[in-house]
């Protein structure tokens, strides 16, 4: 087999036990990997409570990881959300996609529940199970740098869960390699709920490409368009100033959420933007294995910058504007190892219940809390919306399947609305991603303020994203490149002969099959929606640029037409027809 190793591993950890899952050729050509492979194994599991020993945690690679394919390192991690007990997967980068594949696995299925606290070690040479009790309680950076000074380790990858996760947040994260996050949704829950502290990898095997020739060529195209991408490579893009470098965008255009929602634009930005960063903290960059566009940075002293949603949200979100404060706050989160994004909307539900602006060292102060799972912070740890409903305010969480939103008000880029709203595990702004046709104008410009025709946009765009998610590619990419390139780059690998067309089709299924286990656990129409707050007020205005309320009625409309082309009916809920199109069942 070419691309893939053949092998699952799947783990049982109540009696630390080891199988090897072989599959079929057929199920890796209709799943690809990652997202897909993932969806594949879990489908008929993820009926069970996040905390059940059976829910199963999915760690998948795709066919190009290990190769020379542009931006090969990433992977999938799927289970169900504690956060909102919907279907949730992250896309993570890193480098453990890499070297799980050079372990001799596609992916790993961990169920059961271990009695202490463990380590899964996998190598090319075996599996073993270690005691973590000592690595409790000590932040990321500690963890990690203690899995890598073990022998046969420090060429590794290591996968972990913080504090965050020993204490019960909601939307602990599972942090790959000290710096990368699957981040959304409370994965890092689950794997603690396992007493799975960390999963180490090392190994040293290759991954059989079908044509070399042809995987160069098609690698060649892809870095001819990135090189021509102003997004990606330009002066003021990505590789100069990571995802920062849509804070001044955002903010220009008034949709940087701020005050909870309340307002879309945000007077400090222009002093809070990533230049500003680079002046203060003299940033470098550095990245994933298999990119070359290196988005992350970190400064002369090592502190990590904050990316784009955590830079917009512990400034304009909570209307702070010490720099400072939100590089503190970046790293608090990161060595307790919980969502940036859910840990700031929490943040400002809980400010606009008080009626209170939160001060630096106020906000700070909670994040503490929050990790800890001490004071106010045992309950805005379990989420915004949680928290909003305790009180007695549940309008005022800005979230959409309880999931909190991104750095993007949908008042500003109304297909953001309708994807947020129709995302399978909630408010989640990289479902469907249409910031790169409202903003970026990629591939073509449409009318951020119209809904008309958004409803198919969304859905090739959910379709085109679960591709991409499956190959294990970053989504950056594709603001250059296209399944056309990506296509030729996995034929090369793996022998296939698939187009970008019969992708897209890959593509339809595996979110198809996200709206069928939605259903299962409950989800329907009721639960595609945003906030009323949207609907019914206005955002920032200018001179130049009206920011109005979301009208209701055509969302609704925009809603019913994205359900007849997805195939669903007309509660959101997927029928048997279109279900057997796509070969699935109900």
């Amino acid at each position: 087999m070419h691309g893939w190793t053949g092998k699952i591993l799947q783990v049982n950890l109540t009696d630390k036990t080891t199988e090897e899952l072989r599959l079929p050729p057929e199920t890796y050509l209709n799943n690809i990997g990652g997202k897909g492979l993932a969806g594949e194994l879990l489908f008929e599991h993820l009926g069970h409570r996040w905390d059940d020993p059976q829910m199963s945690l999915a760690f998948m690679t795709g066919p190009l990881n290990n190769t020379s394919s542009p931006t090969s390192g990433r992977m999938t991690v799927m289970s169900r959300s504690p956060l909102t007990g919907a279907i949730c997967d992250a896309s993570v980068g890193g480098k453990m996609g890499t070297i799980l594949k050079r372990a001799g696995y596609d992916g790993i299925v961990v169920t059961g529940q271990s009695e202490g606290w463990c380590g899964l070690n996998i190598s090319d040479t075996g599996v073993t199970f270690s005691n973590a009790t000592h690595l409790t309680g000590l932040p990321v950076s500690t963890i990690h740098a203690r899995l890598s000074d073990v022998p046969a380790m420090q060429n590794g990858a290591h996968a972990m869960v913080g504090p965050a996760a020993e204490n019960g947040v909601r939307y602990a994260a599972i942090v790959f390699d000290g710096h990368y996050f699957a981040g959304r949704g409370g994965l890092g829950l689950v794997m603690a709920a396992k007493k799975l502290k960390h999963i180490s990898v090392c190994g040293s095997l290759k991954t059989e490409v079908f044509e070399r020739a042809e995987l160069k060529g098609a690698q060649e195209e892809i870095y001819r368009l990135v090189a021509a991408s102003p997004v990606l490579t330009g002066d003021l893009g990505i590789t100069h100033y990571g995802t920062g470098a849509l804070y001044d965008l955002i903010g220009s255009r008034r949709m940087m959420p701020t005050h909870n929602f309340r307002q879309t634009w945000f007077e400090h930005a222009p002093t809070m933007n990533a230049h500003a960063y680079k002046q203060q903290y003299d940033t470098k960059k550095f990245g994933c294995a298999g990119c070359h566009i290196l988005c992350k940075k970190i400064g002369a002293k090592g502190e990590i910058i904050p990316e784009f949603e955590t830079m917009s949200h512990f400034s304009a979100l909570l209307g702070n504007q010490d720099l400072e404060a939100v590089v503190e706050a970046n790293q608090i989160c990161n060595e307790a190892g919980m969502d940036t994004i859910s840990a700031a909307v929490s943040l400002a539900t809980s400010a606009e219940l008080s009626g209170q602006v939160l001060t630096p060292e106020s906000f700070l102060k909670l994040l503490r809390e929050i990790a800890a799972g001490t004071g106010a912070g045992a309950t805005l740890g379990q989420g915004a919306l949680r928290f909003a409903t305790a009180a007695g305010r549940p309008e005022i969480a800005m979230v959409s399947k309880g999931l909190e939103f991104p750095a993007y008000d949908p008042r500003g880029a109304l297909g953001m609305a309708l994807a947020y709203a129709t995302s399978t595990r909630g408010g989640c702004h990289l479902r469907a991603y249409p910031i790169s046709h409202e903003i970026l104008r990629k591939p073509v410009a449409t009318d951020r303020f119209s809904l008309s025709g958004k409803a198919r946009i969304i859905k090739i765009s959910e379709d085109l994203n679960a591709v991409v998610d499956s190959l294990t590619a970053c989504k950056f990419l594709f603001f250059a490149a296209s399944l056309e390139e990506y296509a030729r780059a996995l034929n090369a690998v793996t022998g296939m002969q698939t187009s970008a067309q019969q992708l897209l089709k890959v593509g339809e299924r595996i979110y198809y099959r996200e709206r069928i286990i939605n259903a299962r656990n409950g989800f329907s129409a009721a639960d595609d929606d945003i906030p009323a707050r949207f609907f019914a007020e206005s955002g920032s205005s200018s001179e130049s640029i009206r920011v109005l309320p979301v009208d209701r009625d055509e969302f609704l409309q925009e809603r019913a037409a994205y359900y007849r082309i997805r195939g669903l009916d007309e509660n959101g809920l997927p029928t048997p027809h279109k279900a057997a199109e796509l070969g699935l069942s109900c």
